[in-house]
């Protein structure tokens, strides 16, 4: 079986989320190390969501909106994009 090579990569997290992570590899029995690879692996496996439509507003760079702005675009982008709520 060949050797699978690795990066050493640094990631910094606050304390309380550190340790939760820490705890959950404890209870699977695994490192933390192990635990944070597992966790990525399953993250990046998942197929991402599409939109309606297929095409994301914020990757084609055309207007998506051409009437008056909203006082709360920010908070509500989702809902003016893509006609999701928050």
């Amino acid at each position: 079986m060949a050797r699978q090579t690795t990066d050493r990569t640094t990631v910094v997290l606050p304390p309380k989320l550190k340790q939760r992570a820490t705890a959950c590899a404890r209870r699977k029995g695994v490192s933390f190390s192990e635990f944070v690879r597992q966790v990525l692996q399953e993250a990046v496996s998942r197929a991402p969501a599409k939109p309606a439509g297929g095409r994301d507003p914020f990757w084609t760079n055309v207007p998506v909106y051409d009437g008056p702005v909203p006082s709360d675009l920010s908070v509500n982008h989702d809902k003016y994009l893509y006609d999701e709520e928050p």
